[in-house]
């Protein structure tokens, strides 16, 4: 089996843990700053990072390691994009009559595949903002609960308490791990394989 220099071995195994921090700056910045873009061009931004880095780290990486790293790194990415989301303030609490509660069961990629319920609540707010929480707790139709958000609605509103950052940011790290191990592994050269060589 071929195995890569140094060097670009090196530079591969970087680009995850470096495009994580650009896109961690980037999004906490479109969420947080004063003159953040509008939402078209913060997820456009993220998406360009996204697609440029995996398809960098695809074609340094190659065979069948470069196709899984490539996989990993997508999901560190946007694991590192939820972290940047659950780590932005919610300035703001009001109190909030649940209107109606929708239920879905969604397969979780990060958590063994295990299925996850979701609750997404409508609500009924003092000045009518905010109208929904899209990953709540169970709720029941009329319940009382104090909901989190940011004035500037740059960043969904949640139950008081339930966003951490510390979920995301495990899965994103484990992801980018993953990537960055996998760096390394090159599928062999034709004229290397056995039966091949000079």
């Amino acid at each position: 089996m071929s195995e890569p220099a140094p060097r670009e071995w090196g530079l591969t195994a970087a680009l995850p843990g470096v495009t994580a921090a650009v896109v961690f700056a980037w999004t906490y910045w479109c969420f947080t700053g004063s003159s953040a873009p509008s939402i078209t061009v913060a997820v456009t931004g993220v998406a360009i990072l996204l697609v440029a880095a995996c398809a960098l780290y695809f074609v340094r990486a190659g065979g069948s390691g470069g196709f899984f790293g490539t996989l990993f790194l997508a999901l560190g990415l946007l694991a590192t994009v939820a972290t940047a989301d659950q780590t932005t303030a919610r300035g703001e609490v009001v109190s909030c009559v649940v209107r109606d509660v929708q239920v879905k069961d969604q397969q979780s990629v990060g958590e063994g595949g295990a299925t996850k319920t979701l609750y997404r609540l409508g609500l009924t707010c003092p000045g009518g903002y905010p109208t929904e929480v899209k990953d709540g707790p169970k709720a029941t139709v009329g319940a009382e609960i104090r909901v989190s958000y940011d004035p500037d609605r740059r960043v969904n509103p949640s139950v008081e308490g339930e966003t951490s950052p510390w979920t995301p940011a495990l899965c994103a790290l484990l992801f980018l791990a993953a990537a960055t191990g996998l760096a390394g592994r090159r599928r062999p050269a034709p004229d290397t394989a056995p039966g091949h060589g000079s």
